[in-house]
């Protein structure tokens, strides 16, 4: 993998640089109908939504370079929620942004043990991936440890988001009330006051291969 003295030529776009800090506070639920209640931002602008309407976490943006890239030594640990939001809602590859449907479909990334391939359905907030940048997730992102599992398949419909729902306070202001371990679906009522910080899509009849697999099949389609 190129790599510089300081550190890795490529960091995907969606990594959390230093720097990009979680915006203030500034959360309110107002009431949107009889007996509904929507979280909002006092400030808030369109962007802060998700197609769906879903509110989403602020992280700040670092400038971004000459390539339209973010700045910024790398927290790998974390994606920044609106890059994440922007490449899985439009099925572009987390490292570069560009389509990432491939000659073979859809390739998804997950760490050797994070997922069940017995399942018959996964979900998952890691973005796609394109032909290009395969082996540079691989490398690079601490959980796929060089070995990552490999989902092909040829659709990955949007299930929900994951984040936390907030509730009021009896004396005033707003509090986390539950942090989900698992994906909230799109429908769900506790949707109105929740706040995301991933987008998950859902995949099913997919095909489980290597590494090894996956490169020789990309290479067969080339």
């Amino acid at each position: 993998m190129p790599s510089t003295a300081a550190g890795p030529a490529v960091i995907p776009y969606i990594i959390q640089r230093a720097g990009e800090e979680a915006a203030p506070d500034n959360l309110v639920i107002r009431r949107s109908a009889p007996g509904r209640s929507r979280l909002h931002y006092l400030d808030e602008e369109p962007q802060d939504r998700d197609p769906r309407g879903v509110l989403y976490a602020r992280v700040g943006w670092n400038p971004l370079n000459v390539d339209g890239m973010p700045t910024g030594e790398p927290e790998w640990k974390f994606m920044h929620p609106h890059r994440q939001m922007m490449t899985m809602q439009t099925l572009r590859c987390q490292v570069c942004t560009q389509p990432a449907r491939t000659r073979i479909g859809f390739i998804f990334l997950a760490g050797p043990r994070d997922e069940d391939p017995t399942q018959t359905e996964i979900l998952t907030n890691q973005p796609p991936v394109c032909a290009k940048h395969v082996r540079t997730v691989a490398a690079l992102c601490p959980h796929m440890e060089k070995r990552p599992m490999v989902f092909l398949v040829q659709s990955a419909p949007l299930y929900g988001v994951s984040g936390v729902l907030y509730g009021r306070l009896a004396r005033g202001g707003l509090h986390v009330v539950a942090r989900p371990d698992v994906a909230v679906p799109y429908g769900n009522p506790d949707l109105a006051t929740f706040l995301a910080s991933q987008m998950v899509r859902r995949l099913s009849n997919f095909c489980v291969v290597d590494m090894g697999e996956l490169l020789r099949e990309l290479g067969a389609a080339a």
